[in-house]
């Protein structure tokens, strides 16, 4: 093995660690199919805020989501595999639910996603 690659791999779970993260928790495998930015403006009272939301299509446990970003950015994840858990589930209703899964990347930081869409 490459020792850079192998100096990589050993260091991932301390960044995580070191940024409060503990990757244990992370215990939800997501594959992001495909990821991009939509262009969404608000009004209310006091105008009109427009802002990028990064939105991803992904699998989970054999199912399809719609994903999106808890807060405006304008910058997309690759597609590919990542950890996460889940940090917000309101499933009192058989038929309905909320729920946001928090993804830990490689080098420790997390996002949040809410849960827009669900497919067969």
């Amino acid at each position: 093995m490459n020792k850079a690659l192998f100096a990589i791999l050993l260091t991932t779970p301390a960044l995580a660690v070191a940024a409060g993260a503990d990757p244990a928790q992370y215990n939800v495998s997501i594959h992001v199919h495909s990821s991009q930015l939509v262009y969404e403006c608000i009004s209310d009272v006091k105008g009109a805020t427009c802002a990028f939301t990064p939105r991803l299509n992904v699998l989970i446990g054999g199912k399809k989501y719609e994903l999106e970003a808890e807060k405006s950015r304008n910058d997309l994840i690759r597609v590919g595999d990542y950890k996460a858990k889940v940090v917000k589930d309101d499933s009192t209703s058989p038929y309905e639910y909320w729920r946001t899964y928090e993804f830990l990347f490689p080098d420790g930081t997390t996002r949040k996603y809410d849960v827009v869409g669900e497919s067969e």
